[in-house]
C-alpha cells in the first residue's frame, strides 16, 4: 500500500487535517479537531493507518505542539520549513492541504522529526547559530531590565517552571504534587492550549501559581515576522487574561530561541523575557530518575528550572517531580515562583 499524507494546520480554533493519497486525491474527508483533542486526533490517524496503510503526518515549523505526542505514539512525523512553503498568514500555519501536497510531491524537502531531536530535528546548527547571533539582543534586553535567567546566587530559593501547557491530564497531576508539598511554581502557557482548556488555567491561578506567556503555537521564532510574533504574544496574553483577569508579565520563547525581531515585538508588551539556567531535558523522556538527577545535579541558589507539563507524554516528569522537590528541600532550597526570586545584582562596566 502507498503512503498517504496527513497535512495538519493550526488555527486559532484548533487543527485542520487533510489527507491525500499518492495520486493527490483526498483519502479522507477534511477534519477539524479542537486544541484539547490531540489524543483523539492521534487515535484517528492511527485507525486510518491500520485500516488502509501508512500515514505520514506533515506539520510546518510554526507548529511545535504536535510532534511530541505524535512521535511518542509511534506516528511518522515530518516538518516542512518556510523555504519550501508559500508565505503563512499573520496568524495560523500553511493550510493543511498544502502541507500534504508538499509531502506528496517533494518528500525530500521535509525533515523527519524524531523523539530525540524534537521539533527542531535537523536544525541544530541553525539553532546554535541563532543563539550566537542573538547575543546583542540578549545584551539589549538585559540593559533594559527585561531579561531574567536566574535569581541571586546567595539566596536559597529555586524556581520550578513548566512549559507547553495546560494539558488535560498532566497539569492536574503536577498541581496535585505541588499542593502536597505546599509550594508554588511558574507555568508558561501556550495560547493554543490556554484557550481550549480555560478550567486548567483557572485551576493553576487559583492555586497561587504564576502564569507566563509561551507563544500561541510554540513556533521557532526566527521563522516568524515581527507581526506574526506580536500576534502570537497578543492572543496568548488575551487568552490567559480572559480567564484570570490579568495578562502574563513574563514571556519565554519556545526552545529558548531568540531572534533579532524579539525586542521589536516586545515593545508593546510589558513582558520580561524569562529564560532558565537548568534544563531538565524531560522532553527526551530519559526516565524519571534521570530527569530528577539532571535537575538536582545542576540546581543551586537562584536557579530557574525548565520542565514541561504539556505538548507530549509528560508522565515521566510527573513521576520525577516528588524526588526533585524533596531533593531541593533536603538541600535547604525553597521552591518558589520566578517572581519570588530576588534578581541578581546588576553588574556595570
Amino acid at each position: 500500500m502507498s503512503t498517504r499524507y496527513a497535512g495538519i494546520a493550526w488555527t486559532g480554533a484548533g487543527y485542520e487535517v487533510e489527507v491525500l493519497d499518492g495520486a493527490g486525491r483526498r483519502a479522507a474527508d477534511p477534519r477539524h479537531w479542537g486544541a484539547a483533542d490531540v489524543a483523539e486526533l492521534i487515535g484517528w490517524i492511527r485507525v486510518l493507518g491500520s485500516a488502509s496503510g501508512p500515514v505520514a503526518v506533515v506539520l510546518d515549523s510554526t507548529n511545535g505542539l504536535l510532534d511530541g505526542p505524535m512521535t511518542a505514539a509511534g506516528l511518522e512525523v515530518y516538518r516542512a520549513d518556510p523555504w519550501v512553503l508559500p508565505p503563512r498568514p499573520r496568524f495560523g500555519s500553511v493550510p493543511a492541504g498544502r502541507l500534504a501536497e508538499q509531502a506528496r510531491t517533494a518528500p525530500g524537502t521535509l525533515a523527519r522529526v524524531t523523539a530525540e531531536g524534537g521539533s527542531l530535528t535537523g536544525r541544530a546548527d541553525e539553532f546554535f547559530d541563532v543563539v550566537r547571533r542573538s547575543e546583542p539582543t540578549r545584551d539589549a534586553l538585559v540593559a533594559a531590565g527585561r531579561w531574567f535567567e536566574h535569581g541571586r546566587r546567595d539566596v536559597p530559593r529555586v524556581a520550578l517552571t513548566f512549559d507547553d501547557g495546560p494539558d488535560p491530564v498532566h497539569t492536574r497531576r503536577v498541581l496535585e504534587i505541588l499542593d502536597r508539598y505546599r509550594i508554588r511554581a511558574t507555568f508558561f502557557c501556550v495560547g493554543h492550549h490556554a484557550a481550549a482548556l480555560p478550567d486548567e488555567v483557572r485551576r493553576i491561578a487559583a492555586a497561587g501559581h504564576e502564569l507566563g506567556n509561551h507563544s500561541w503555537s510554540h513556533p521557532f521564532l526566527p521563522d516568524l515576522t515581527v507581526d506574526q510574533l506580536r500576534e502570537q504574544l497578543d492572543r496568548t496574553a488575551e487568552a490567559v487574561a480572559r480567564v484570570t483577569g490579568t495578562a502574563p508579565t513574563r514571556f519565554r520563547p519556545p526552545y529558548g530561541a531568540l531572534s533579532p525581531e524579539v525586542p521589536a515585538a516586545l515593545e508593546a508588551h510589558p513582558a520580561t523575557l524569562t529564560m532558565f539556567d537548568v534544563d531538565s531535558r524531560d522532553w527526551t523522556r530519559p526516565g524519571p530518575e534521570r530527569i530528577a538527577a539532571t535537575v538536582l545535579d545542576a540546581a543551586g541558589p537562584g536557579s530557574v528550572v525548565l520542565m514541561h507539563e504539556g505538548a507530549g507524554d509528560r508522565g515521566q516528569t510527573v513521576r520525577a517531580l516528588p524526588a526533585i522537590v524533596e531533593g531541593l528541600l533536603e538541600r535547604g532550597l525553597e521552591p518558589v515562583t520566578v517572581g519570588e526570586l530576588d534578581p541578581p545584582p546588576v553588574t556595570r562596566p
